[in-house]
């Protein structure tokens, strides 16, 4: 395969306005890519339907998103990937793609091209636990799932070798994972840090009290999706026991199955987010280009769907569509992809949680319950930062490789949310306080020479910042709304977000900040956090509460909003992810998650779309 070759067909409004498909997906993130795989390999024509560009399919592709992040001035999280008006993502505040109606500023980000958020996330994998899934029946907060852990763990499998996750089972059984006797992950663990290990050496045993439990302190590794070493005690879901190599894991490559592109093992580049210059790290592409059929699935990129059309009998009878040729133009064509009835086509939403909410929104479809776009969610950060007291190499290493993660469970649930912690080696640059502003101040103060030069390294290798992701319950009052006065270059509505973080939440927060002064305390770290109580910044994600300032970050892992339940009184979607509403209609993705723990949501969310894919094929073939 070359460069210029991609392995599923790139096709033009014409022949979609000429094709009648099995299902029709919109987005090529992880779960639309798991979803036109699973069904593709079982005899099924697949369209997705991508509002980016297709560029990025190919190796040739990937380098230039490489190449624009090296020249990008201002380096966040979709700096790769230049700004569409056509197809605008909530990266800063200088485009404001999001209409924020607060309290709080929703404060995250995810990009709208081809591959998804996955083409910026930092790559770990984490499974949720089984308290995650019933919330509200022990603890009173949130939501309860419709499903349990256990029934979750056979998709969890199968995601992990879809992504190829690195990771220590051992390790996340003793946090409190269940996983099948015998099972390991398909790749080793990435190891610590020199950073990781010099505050593994100076927290010791060092614990702390929580509402009456002890909490140690001690570190372990997460699981990533980023390639380390093949595990050769893996065996792949659905081995059978007399074959040769049972494990046969292979570490997926960007643009094709050709050796020559396979990605590279994790080198330790500090720019995880927003991207992994030598590919070690997955993203959904990977799943686009290992698609066994390709020449079932059709892909239209630059294709906006903007409209969910519904037939009298409640079946979504199509999808429509603004198909553009140039990002800063707002000229484009409509079309529409149409279902058969003879097919009995299917539908899937597999945007994000903010997308697939607002095009039902914008498409008149509430659902009956009437919480379509409520219960959205995401993890606050509370971040703290400061200096080591001798050099430990920061920067050196994947963006995280180890953190705390003890507080994921526990009966102090009852008062506050879980969380965990990460120990970051990039440094303070998620504070906004990177090298630059450090070189800066140093000019500032007239340091030249070998004493500039000193002073970096006493500044920048010494660097610390921990980040606490903590859980935050579903609330209906947290939602995604649309108005007609707030619309993008196409004249699509913006998603109107209304937010705001819970006293659950916010009691988890205040602990995370007593934490951070005794993590420091044992480690000698100068703290450098600013709070700023007495002069509050000019943040608006800044607040107060019991006496104290505080500001967080947005995980960028947003949930809810087309949540599963038990009925269509109670939630948008069944355990299955189809809509209660329309029976072929499928909403996929973390917008159907009714909690999100203290795990990054992306493990999760494929997992569901491995178990969503098996319904889908049932209505297919009935």
């Amino acid at each position: 395969m070359s460069q210029s070759q991609t392995s599923i067909k790139l096709v033009t409004p014409d022949i979609v306005r000429d094709t009648y498909y099995d299902a029709v997906i919109v987005g090529a993130g992880v779960a639309g890519a798991i979803v036109a795989k699973q069904l593709s390999e079982q005899g099924k024509t697949v369209l997705i339907l991508e509002a980016g560009t297709g560029q990025a399919l190919t190796l040739e592709g990937f380098q230039r998103h490489v190449e624009t992040f090296y020249g990008a001035v201002d380096k966040n999280s979709n700096s790769p990937y230049p700004y569409n008006p056509n197809a605008p993502s909530p990266t800063d505040n200088k485009h404001h793609y999001f209409k924020e109606e607060g309290p709080l500023p929703l404060s995250g980000s995810y990009t709208r091209v081809l591959g998804g958020t996955t083409m910026h996330w930092e790559g770990k994998s984490i499974r949720m636990l089984p308290d995650d899934f019933k919330l509200r029946t022990k603890y009173g907060q949130g939501l309860d799932w419709p499903i349990s852990y256990q029934d979750l763990q056979p998709y969890y499998r199968q995601a992990e070798y879809e992504i190829g996750v690195s990771g220590n089972t051992e390790e996340q059984a003793n946090l409190g994972v269940p996983f099948i006797p015998g099972y390991v992950l398909p790749m080793k663990e990435l190891p610590p840090s020199y950073l990781d290990q010099k505050v593994s050496e100076g927290l010791g045993d060092a614990t702390v009290d929580l509402y009456g439990e002890t909490f140690s302190l001690g570190l372990s590794t997460f699981p990533q999706s980023r390639n380390s070493i093949p595990n050769p005690d893996y065996k792949r879901p659905g081995f059978k026991p007399n074959e040769l190599r049972p494990h046969n894991f292979v570490p997926k490559g960007v643009a094709s199955v050709n050796p020559v592109e396979y990605g590279e093992r994790c080198q330790g580049n500090g720019n995880c987010v927003p991207i992994c210059p030598v590919q070690a790290k997955y993203d959904a592409r990977k799943t686009l280009n290992t698609i066994a059929f390709p020449e079932r699935v059709h892909l239209l990129p630059q294709a906006v769907a903007f409209k969910v059309e519904v037939g009298e009998n409640g079946r979504v009878t199509g999808i429509h569509f603004k198909h553009y040729q140039d990002k800063d133009s707002p000229n484009h064509t409509d079309g529409i992809a149409k279902g058969s009835v003879e097919k009995g086509t299917l539908f899937v939403l597999a945007a994000n949680p903010v997308e697939n909410a607002k095009l039902m929104l914008i498409s008149g479809l509430h659902s009956s319950s009437g919480f379509m776009g409520c219960h959205l969610m995401d993890h606050p950060y509370l971040l703290a930062w400061g200096l080591m007291p001798d050099v430990t190499g920061t920067l050196r290493g994947p963006q995280v490789t180890s953190g705390i993660s003890h507080f994921r469970q526990g009966a102090f649930r009852q008062h506050q949310s879980v969380f965990a912690m990460s120990i970051h080696n990039d440094g303070w640059g998620w504070s906004g306080t990177d090298p630059t502003k450090v070189v800066g101040d140093a000019v500032d103060q007239n340091i030249y020479g070998n004493q500039l030069r000193q002073e970096l390294i006493s500044k920048i290798s010494r660097q610390l910042l921990l980040d606490f992701m903590c859980e935050l319950p579903a609330e209906s009052s947290n939602r995604v709304t649309i108005d007609d006065q707030y619309k993008d270059q196409l004249g699509i509505p913006r998603p109107v977000i209304h937010f705001n973080i819970p006293n659950y939440t916010k009691n988890a927060i205040v602990f995370a900040r007593k934490l951070s002064t005794t993590i420091f305390k044992h480690l000698g770290v100068t703290d450098c956090t600013k709070y700023k109580y007495d002069e509050p910044p000019q943040d608006p994600a800044y607040f107060e509460y019991e006496g104290q300032g505080y500001w967080t970050r947005g995980g960028n892992h947003f949930a809810g909003t087309h949540v599963m339940g038990t009925s269509k009184f109670n939630s948008v979607v069944d355990q299955n992810l189809r809509s209660w509403d329309h029976e072929n209609l499928y909403m996929v993705g973390a917008g159907s998650m009714p909690s999100i723990g203290s795990a990054n949501t992306t493990l999760t969310l494929a997992a569901l779309s491995f178990k969503a894919s098996e319904q889908m094929l049932k209505d297919l073939n009935t």
